[in-house]
Parts: structure tokens; C-alpha cells; sequence
């Protein structure tokens, strides 16, 4: 089989962290547990560092500020009713295998994973998965949504054997 991600550095330090292995890891576990076919469809992630994850994020969501993960989807799944379920990504269509792009930032996510006492692989894991359901019509900007959401990243994890993120009861 070949490989469902493709993914680009453009900041040395994923070479270390593994982000290619990582990236790899989450997008089989997610579309594995949606029940999408993996063999059909590609997601392409970028590891850069803040400064260019900040130009990312002011020319596509006008916030000029660094961020962890952004997603491109390559179309638009998300359901119309609060809380449904997306609609499925083609896979029929060899020529429509793309699903989307995903950018990650190694400083956030390093700060962020020191902050929550994470294991950085495991912070890393996660937000691939959060920008994955992204590209697969997932958000948490409407309350259904985001329960929604929260929920699928939250089996997803535990089926890698990573703790909930969401745990406000100290964290994984």
C-alpha cells in the first residue's frame, strides 16, 4: 500500500520528531475508524515553524499570529444541521483522491506540549488528527459540532493509546 500522506519539511526539527511516521500514523487511524477507504485518498502535511504558520494564517483567516494546525480542505463536507455527521469524501473518483492539506507548527506545538506536560509526539498525533477531521468536514465553531468533533478525536486517540486530550482533569 502505498503512502497516505505526503509530507513536506520545511522546518529541520520534524526530521527529528518524526512528524512523516506521526502524520502517517494519525491518518490511518482516522479514516481507519470513519470507515473511509485509505487506499483512496491522499492528505499532504507541512511541517514549518511559527513565522511561516503566522504568514499561513493571516493571508487564509486574516489573524496574524502563529497557530498550531491549519487545514485546507479539498472540498467541502461539513454538514448543513448542527451536530450531523459530515458527508463521506468521494471514493470512486481515482483522480479526486486529494483530500486536503494540513500545516503544523513545531514551536506551538512544542510550547503547547510543555505547557499540558504532553509527550510532544502525542500533542503532535493529535493535531493531525484535528486538522484530518477538518479536511473531512468536521469543526467545532457550532456547539453540536464541536461535541461531534471532540468525540471522534477522542476514540481516535484512545484507539492509538493516547490519552483524552480534552481530560480537564489532568490532561492524557
Amino acid at each position: 500500500m502505498s503512502a497516505l500522506t505526503d509530507t513536506v519539511i520545511e522546518d529541520d526539527r520534524w526530521h527529528t520528531a518524526g512528524l512523516a511516521s506521526l502524520a502517517e500514523r494519525a491518518a490511518l487511524a482516522t479514516l481507519t475508524h470513519l470507515g473511509i477507504d485509505v487506499g483512496a485518498h491522499e492528505i499532504c502535511v507541512m511541517g514549518c515553524d511559527d513565522a511561516r504558520i503566522a504568514r499561513l494564517n493571516t493571508e487564509f483567516r486574516d489573524k496574524p499570529t502563529p497557530t498550531n494546525v491549519l487545514s485546507w480542505p479539498a472540498e467541502d463536507l461539513a454538514a448543513q444541521e448542527d451536530g450531523a455527521p459530515p458527508f463521506a469524501p468521494d471514493s470512486d473518483d481515482p483522480m479526486d483522491s486529494e483530500l486536503g492539506d494540513i500545516a503544523i507548527s513545531y514551536d506551538t506545538c512544542a510550547r503547547e506540549a510543555k505547557e499540558s506536560g504532553l509527550p510532544f509526539a502525542d500533542h503532535v498525533t493529535h493535531l493531525v488528527v484535528h486538522g484530518i477531521l477538518h479536511l473531512l468536514g468536521y469543526d467545532h465553531v457550532r456547539d453540536g459540532d464541536a461535541e461531534l468533533m471532540e468525540r471522534k478525536e477522542v476514540e481516535i486517540l484512545g484507539n492509538l493509546g493516547i490519552g483524552d486530550p480534552y481530560n480537564r482533569n489532568g490532561g492524557q
